[in-house]
């Protein structure tokens, strides 16, 4: 293990991982879609008309538009690339936990509201007190941790 490991916030790593997992499944559901939408616009590019007047025309504007196109198909790809790996390696780690732990989870870190908010919504599903909220919270962000990142040195 890098001793790099030793020093890097496992908790708010995890926690910021959480943050990114919306974002990563919209990625993977609609990458396919995005990519096909940008391939029927590189299909009908513009041909350029000779008239003999002058005028402020780019005689290259379709194939500038098409290697923007393939520049931006790459770009959707690459991160298509990059959710797969998230979802391989946080999906495992958010499996494991509770159905309770992933609630609390969700809701104190990942909805909108204040963290005051969350404990009175986690502690009213739950019929807990707002310590306990807290401790469950903590235990289930701890539990989240090792399972991401291992355990600590």
């Amino acid at each position: 293990m890098s001793i790099v490991w030793a020093y890097l916030d496992k908790k708010a790593a995890a926690i910021n991982a959480l943050k990114d997992y919306d974002s990563m499944a919209y990625i993977l559901e609609h990458a396919g879609e995005d990519i096909e939408f940008i391939h029927e616009h590189m299909m009908a590019p513009r041909n350029s008309t000779l008239t003999g007047l002058p005028s402020a025309h780019n005689p290259t504007a379709g194939e500038n538009k098409l290697a923007s196109c393939i520049d931006e198909i790459d770009v959707l790809k690459e991160r298509y690339r990059q959710a797969l790996e998230y979802m391989e390696w946080f999906r495992p780690a958010w499996d494991a936990i509770t159905e309770e732990e992933k609630y609390i989870l969700k809701v104190f870190f990942t909805e909108d509201g204040s963290k005051t908010d969350a404990v009175i919504t986690i502690g009213e599903k739950l019929f807990i007190e707002r310590s306990q909220v807290y401790r469950r919270k903590d235990k289930a962000l701890a539990r989240l941790a090792l399972l991401l990142y291992g355990k600590s040195a």
